[in-house]
């Protein structure tokens, strides 16, 4: 049986592989100076990149003299968005809301390793991601990823000259070092994200001035310049900016990309009740009113002869009539009852039915009344948590109306929105509202557990006022002063506010969340490197595994490894004294018992599941490991069956 790898996909082996398909002759062997030692060498593949240029010559572009957008760190953040990680994700039943039955996730930790850790679980699932990161202002970046770098190291990076003192042709940033490590942040898990969409998905990031350059960039170089959308203007605030030194920035911008934009369905604004007024009619097709078909001006010349014989070709000063459409769309439109001619008094009148179109193309630039009406400002996301706490818990939430609007957008009836970098909560309200209108989408919320104490000593006073608002409202909940504690409570008010408001039309609307924390792997250091450890030693070690953990930790740690979401039903159950998981109907059942059985094996051999997982320890030798693989040739030959 093959042992289950227990951590997270490594990107840059994927890349080698797929490069081996296309060009097999490029793969070659290096050493693998990570995994050797002086007694066994161990190699692994490698790309030849020079034989890999000679493929695809002409096309290699060689030298400097190139059009690039980089920074200091951009290497390192490549590398880091690609490197494998010892992680987990534990779930935690105590503080989600209906566990049981919730198809939706709220995930507290980093969310550069969260997205590591779902891109086999959630690998183009998700139709919908809106993220609002942090802007970069100089005082809100709180990511240090292991690529950012220290002022020193920004000197010595910038590279306006070689060794040799010789200018290079680099597009540095000549704002330094705030830029630099903001665009490395921002890059690594834009590049893990993209994994993520569905090939008809699409990405909306909202954004300031302070770095909507770079991001576009950014956004280019990940998802291609040619899956641009659009970049919306969100009026954010009306009135006040007196105080502003020259001009009030009264907006922020929302960067719109789509995974594939060949594949991106249109996008449509629902009409104000009052235009659909005028659609009085209906069929069995739809709604409409009948429109006049004769045009001013137009290509469309033919006469058109009435029931009582008279022919319409000219009108009353002579000049020919030009109508909307073509005589063949004319003659098939009015067999089909799409015209009707009527006379009108002593005159003809040929009319069409105008139909209600899907919706009206959205405005690149929110208009100020729209704002006002339909999408709401910072001051309408503020309004919206208050209700829940009445304080200000949070700085500048999003309104729900805004991200409901981006929904209407994005999504079907039953798809994932991801947000990881989640804040307030917001796109999860906005998500149980828009399923109000019938969907079940779900959402996955990323957030970082960001302790909210040292803002209480903020020079600003408005965050001062904030942060000593939320400590308030935490401490009365007796609830840690972690931003995430806040977030899952707004959740649930929400959830419960919206269930209340429509008690006869919600019974079935999904108001839960399962929440799961980033944690250290659950496996021991000898799961991974068995072979830097004394046989003696290791035939006296109990378990690979962390004493701490429990079997939800395990199970859920599998799902991780073996591809699967993690919002899916399950139950356990006691088998001949062995507690038994399973996962999803049989997707998965896992056993961590030790002494498993050959009893247990067969029972669930029996019910041929999709995947089987053990504990490794849970045999009492290997004639034993080797009789369950005998079992399930036998009784389940397309099982899949690991341990860890």
């Amino acid at each position: 049986m093959d042992k289950m790898r227990m951590e997270s996909p490594d990107m840059t082996a994927q890349n080698v592989d797929r490069i081996a398909a296309l060009f097999p002759n490029c793969v070659t062997e290096v050493l693998d100076e990570e995994h050797s030692t002086p007694e066994k060498k161990v190699y692994k593949r490698a790309i030849n990149f020079e034989l890999l240029k000679q493929m695809l010559s002409p096309d290699v572009v060689e030298g400097n003299e190139r059009y690039e957008f980089t920074w200091v760190g951009k290497k390192a953040a490549i590398v880091e968005a690609n490197q494998p990680i010892r992680k987990t994700l534990r779930p935690c039943k105590e503080e989600s809301k209906d566990w049981d039955t919730t198809e939706n996730l709220y995930i507290e930790g980093d969310n550069l390793e969260v997205l590591k850790l779902l891109q086999e679980s959630y690998l183009g699932k998700v139709k919908m991601i809106y993220i609002d990161p942090p802007y970069n202002t100089g005082n809100d970046f709180i990511y240090a990823d292991d690529f950012m770098h220290s002022q020193e190291q920004e000197n010595q990076q910038m590279g306006m000259y070689d060794e040799d003192g010789d200018r290079l042709f680099k597009n540095t940033d000549t704002n330094g070092r705030f830029h630099s490590d903001w665009c490395s942040m921002i890059y690594s898990r834009l590049h893990l994200a993209k994994n993520l969409l569905t090939d008809d998905g699409v990405i909306f990031i909202s954004i300031d001035d302070s770095e909507v350059k770079n991001l576009k960039n950014i956004c280019d170089e990940v998802f291609g310049a040619a899956n641009f959308v659009a970049q919306l203007i969100w009026q954010n605030k009306k009135g006040g900016g007196n105080d502003s030194t020259h001009i009030a920035i009264e907006h922020e911008y929302i960067l719109t990309y789509a995974k594939n934009i060949a594949l991106l369905g249109e996008f449509y604004e629902s009409y104000s009740d009052d235009y659909i007024k005028r659609y009085k009619e209906e069929d069995n097709i739809g709604r409409f009113f009948w429109d006049t078909f004769k045009r001013k001006a137009g290509k469309q010349y033919y006469p058109i002869t009435c029931p009582d014989g008279t022919v319409l070709e000219y009108d009353e000063d002579g000049n020919a009539i030009s109508w909307l459409r073509s005589k063949a769309r004319f003659d098939s439109d009015i067999a089909a009852g799409e015209i009707r001619i009527i006379k009108i008094g002593e005159k003809w009148s040929v009319q069409f039915k105008q139909r209600i179109p899907l919706g009206k193309t959205p405005r690149s630039i929110f208009t100020t009344e729209t704002v006002i009406d339909d999408r709401g400002t910072t001051s309408t996301g503020a309004s919206d948590v208050y209700d829940y706490f009445k304080k200000d818990v949070f700085s500048n939430p999003k309104p729900v109306e805004l991200i409901r609007f981006l929904l209407g957008f994005g999504l079907g009836e039953n798809d994932i929105v991801l947000d990881f970098f989640s804040g307030s909560g917001t796109t999860a309200e906005a998500v149980m509202r828009s399923n109000l209108e019938g969907g079940k989408n779900k959402f996955i919320l990323v957030q970082l557990p960001e302790n909210i104490d040292p803002l209480v000593n903020s020079s600003s006073a408005n965050a001062k006022r904030v942060a000593e608002n939320a400590v308030s409202v935490l401490d009365e909940m007796e609830h840690p002063h972690l931003l995430t504690e806040l977030a899952k409570e707004r959740i649930r008010r929400a959830g419960e506010k919206i269930k209340s408001e429509s008690p006869l039309t919600t019974a079935d609307l999904d108001v839960g969340f399962r929440v799961l924390k980033l944690d250290d792997t659950n496996m021991k250091d000898v799961y991974y490197a068995p072979d830097d450890y004394d046989q003696g030693l290791l035939a006296g070690l109990e378990s690979n595994i962390k004493d701490d953990r429990t079997d939800l930790d395990l199970l859920f740690g599998c799902l991780l490894d073996w591809g699967l979401p993690l919002s899916m039903p399950y139950s356990s159950e006691q088998i001949d004294g062995c507690t038994v998981h399973t996962y999803n109907d049989g997707d998965l059942i896992a056993c961590f018992d030790e002494n498993v059985p050959e009893s247990v094996v067969e029972k669930i051999a029996k019910r041929q599941p999709l995947r089987v997982v053990f504990r490794d320890s849970g045999f009492a030798n290997s004639p034993a490991k080797i009789n369950v693989t005998e079992i399930f040739k036998l009784l389940a030959p397309d099982t899949r069956v690991k341990v860890i």
